[in-house]
């Protein structure tokens, strides 16, 4: 498998842990959409594209079916993710210098 695209929405003004949602292209021929990335303690971690069933839980509705692919797949869309967050920087402003007057 290979993943040929990553996409990645960035929340602005992100409220809670969600920072962007993601969209990859397998093979150039099958795309996942709604893949979430969220801030935890140790870093960050992607979720699945999941919907909420009848009794309030929520179901994956595209997942990689082993941990080895889950792996490589989180992986992936991290490193893009700390990509995506190094070339979308934004620069400090510094205050600008005034010197102080001598007495």
């Amino acid at each position: 498998m290979k993943i040929d695209d990553v996409r990645i929405r960035e929340i602005r003004n992100p409220v809670g842990k969600l920072k962007a949602v993601v969209s990859v292209t397998i093979d150039e021929c099958f795309v996942v959409h709604d893949i979430k990335i969220f801030e935890r303690d140790n870093g960050y971690a992607i979720a699945m594209p999941s919907r909420k069933t009848t009794d309030g839980k929520y179901k994956d509705i595209a997942h990689p079916l082993n941990s080895e692919t889950r792996e490589m797949l989180q992986n992936i869309i991290l490193a893009e993710y700390q990509n995506f967050l190094a070339d979308n920087a934004q620069p400090v402003q510094a205050e600008p210098f005034v010197a102080a007057e001598e007495a």
